[in-house]
């Protein structure tokens, strides 16, 4: 009841950027978290930024001061600007979304996009 789609990825030389997307749509209450994962050829998934409902942000090390997660609530998007895009960033790039999915309950569901690709050249 919940479907979570990526945009946005490409291909783009190193010191170039990007700005993916996130949309979330389907029959929910609301959008607590969203996270944008990151997964790299021959290694495991990884969280890049997390957003709260209220905005909150968190990076990983190793994108802070390039990356920012932001999102929009009207439109149940989320984004990441990526700036100073380096080859080390090449990866499928994943959305979660932590959704109330009943308006009777608190708990949430978790749900997955299927991932945009993002490639880095040299």
């Amino acid at each position: 009841q919940v479907q979570v789609v990526e945009s946005g990825g490409g291909l783009v030389q190193a010191g170039g950027s990007l700005r993916l997307s996130c949309a979330a749509s389907g029959s929910f209450v609301s959008i607590n978290a969203m996270a944008w994962y990151r997964q790299a050829p021959g290694k495991q998934r990884e969280l890049v930024a997390l957003i709260t409902s209220g905005g909150s942000t968190n990076y990983a090390d190793s994108v802070k001061g390039r990356f920012t997660i932001s999102r929009d609530n009207a439109k149940n998007t989320m984004y990441l600007q990526m700036n100073s895009l380096t080859p080390e960033d090449t990866a499928v790039y994943f959305c979660n979304c932590d959704v109330r999915v009943r308006g009777w309950s608190f708990a949430t569901s978790t749900y997955w996009g299927q991932g945009t690709r993002v490639t880095v050249s040299s």
